[in-house]
């Protein structure tokens, strides 16, 4: 199997989709001559023509509305943003109030996905860093994807084109061309609402997503050479939440600690641990611990967006106090 990057992942992902079903579009802002912000869409205008590779005004709004329409007319819309942080600006509108509620409003289904790079590591300051899945994941009607590998990249993002719903598709962009995994060359899907263990341990676990994945396996690495045996788990998709692998591993090592780089107040982990909360309490020999970031905006100062990131120290920390509750 050829070992592609993170960003080739997500391009052969599209060109695939495309190729396969006529229904398939791209649309966005500098998508098409230009090759998006981050040459994720690079060669595709010439490969499937304007007419398939949209390319569209300065008007998230206006990207994601009409994407939504075309999508409840049978197409198969895919509608990248420059920064997931700009989809506060309208397109958060059409995403929440006519996207995600098109199947409970009017029984027709909207299979729209919105893609695009979130995360912080890239000195983008406050306006090109947010994680801001926590907005979605709180509404019913849109999946949530948060990929930490190119496999998972490609493949998760062929289920999402496929899938009947509207798919938040988040991708890391401190991984676009840091990250290489082999990638096989036929077609294959991860499903939807699958975690994954990405390393074993019975000590305790980590359950983490997106960038955080790699820090907390450096973490769990480090720990081992003290003697420690960490779990890590890697949620892959937050909406369907695996709610199963979650309650399962914190039964079988009765400690966990979840990390993720959205901030604190509100995040993934409060969800994650009232889940563990009623389904295995009993079992639990500690309390569950965050590591997150703090509640600010994110930092544009070097000093401090490393401050303000979770860390593999962060996290070493931490665990050792729960290893040693």
């Amino acid at each position: 199997m050829p070992e592609i990057t993170f960003l080739e992942a997500v391009n052969s992902a599209l060109k695939e989709e495309m190729h396969a079903d006529e229904r398939v579009f791209l649309i966005g802002e500098d998508i098409g001559a230009y090759g998006g912000a981050f040459k994720v869409t690079g060669g595709m205008l010439d490969e499937f023509g304007p007419e398939r590779i949209i390319d569209t005004p300065i008007a998230e709004a206006a990207v994601i509305g009409a994407a939504a329409g075309a999508a409840m007319c049978g197409m198969r819309p895919v509608a990248e943003l420059q920064f997931i942080d700009f989809i506060s600006c309208g397109g958060f509108d059409q995403l929440v109030t006519v996207a995600a509620k098109s199947r409970f409003r009017n029984g027709v289904p909207c299979p729209l996905v919105v893609r695009g790079p979130a995360g912080g590591g890239g000195r983008g300051g406050p306006f090109h860093s947010a994680c801001p899945e926590m907005w979605f994941v709180s509404t019913p009607g849109i999946k949530v994807v948060f990929p930490a590998t190119a496999y998972d990249a490609k493949g998760l993002l062929k289920s999402a084109i496929r899938d009947p719903d509207p798919v938040l598709f988040l991708e890391h962009k401190f991984l676009y061309r840091r990250i290489k995994d082999e990638v096989p060359n036929e077609d294959y899907v991860v499903p939807l609402g699958q975690a994954l263990e990405r390393r074993a341990g019975d000590e305790m676990t980590i359950i983490t997503y997106g960038a955080m994945v790699h820090t907390s396996l450096e973490a769990a690495e480090e720990l081992s050479k003290n003697g420690h045996s960490v779990r890590v788990i890697d949620l892959r998709t937050l909406v369907p939440l695996d709610e199963d692998t979650i309650v399962k591993a914190a039964i079988e090592t009765s400690k966990v600690m979840i990390v993720h780089e959205d901030t604190r107040r509100g995040g993934l982990a409060g969800e994650i641990a009232a889940v563990i909360n009623e389904n295995a309490f009993d079992y639990l020999d500690g309390p569950i611990l965050r590591v997150t970031a703090p509640d600010t905006p994110v930092p544009y100062a070097p000093s401090l967006e490393d401050a303000f990131l979770p860390q593999v120290s962060d996290i070493v920390t931490k665990a050792n106090e729960l290893l040693q509750y």
